[in-house]
């Protein structure tokens, strides 16, 4: 049992360094938000806000449209893909 458990941990502890891992290291100094035309006044006031108020640079606030937000957010992780989106819908 013990075995086991120790060779379990093991396998989960590679396969999460292996995630990690997504070959060509990209990078972005900013956030970016892409998403709802409706909620674009607010989140670009938001990102003012928080540029003022802390060390980082101003987010990159795109005004997309919920569904084209929701499927740039969903096509992957890296620095192609926005970081966070914003939608209006009921």
């Amino acid at each position: 049992m013990n075995k086991t458990f120790r060779f379990t941990a093991t396998a989960i502890g590679l396969a999460m360094l292996a995630a990690c891992n997504s070959g060509a290291s990209e990078t972005r100094d900013t956030i970016s938000v892409v998403g709802s035309s409706t909620v674009y006044p607010f989140a670009t006031r938001v990102a003012e806000g928080f540029a003022r108020n802390t060390d980082f640079a101003s987010p990159i606030i795109e005004s997309t449209g919920s569904g084209a937000g929701f499927e740039l957010f969903c096509a992957g992780v890296g620095a192609d893909t926005p970081d966070i989106t914003n939608a209006s819908r009921r």
